[in-house]
C-alpha cells in the first residue's frame, strides 16, 4: 500500500478543502494517508475548531458562494463532518504539532477523538513523511 503525507498549516475554510479532498483521494487509491497539522491549522483538531471557519483574508465575503459550490459538488460543507468521514475509512491518521499545539493551546484534552496525537515535526517528518511516497504540502 502507497503512503501519502500531509502537511497542513493554515485554517482558512477554502486552504482546508484541498489537503482533505487530497486526502480522501488518497484513501480511494488504497494510499494509507497521515496528516500534519502546523501553524494555525493545529486549532482545527480541537473541539469545535473545525465549526465557524471563514474563507481566506484575500478572498473575504465569499464564503457563501465557496460552500454553495461545495454543496453543488456533493461535499459536505461541514469540515469536522469530512474530517471525521476521513477518520472512519481506517487509512487517515490526523497529528498535531507539538510546537503549534503549545503556541496555540491545543492540549490531549482538547482534542476532536479523530487526532491520533501531538506529535514533534522532528518525528513526523522521520516516521511518516520520510517514509512515504508522496509528501503535500498546504
Amino acid at each position: 500500500m502507497s503512503k501519502l503525507a500531509i502537511i497542513v498549516r493554515e485554517d482558512a475554510y477554502d486552504r482546508i478543502l484541498t489537503p482533505l479532498a487530497f486526502a480522501y483521494l488518497g484513501t480511494a487509491s488504497d494510499m494509507e494517508v497521515d496528516m500534519l497539522f502546523v501553524n494555525w491549522a493545529a486549532k482545527i483538531l480541537t473541539k469545535g475548531g473545525a465549526e465557524n471557519l471563514k474563507v481566506s483574508q484575500e478572498h473575504e465575503g465569499s464564503d457563501e458562494m465557496v460552500k454553495a459550490k461545495v454543496a453543488e459538488a456533493g461535499l459536505s460543507t461541514d469540515i469536522y463532518e469530512n474530517i471525521k468521514t476521513l477518520k472512519a475509512t481506517g487509512k487517515v491518521r490526523m497529528y498535531v504539532c507539538s510546537l503549534a499545539a503549545s503556541i496555540f493551546g491545543v492540549t490531549r484534552e482538547n482534542l476532536v477523538p479523530e487526532a491520533e496525537d501531538i506529535v514533534g515535526a522532528t518525528w513526523f517528518l522521520l516516521e511518516k513523511a520520510e517514509k512515504a511516497d508522496t509528501v503535500l504540502t498546504f
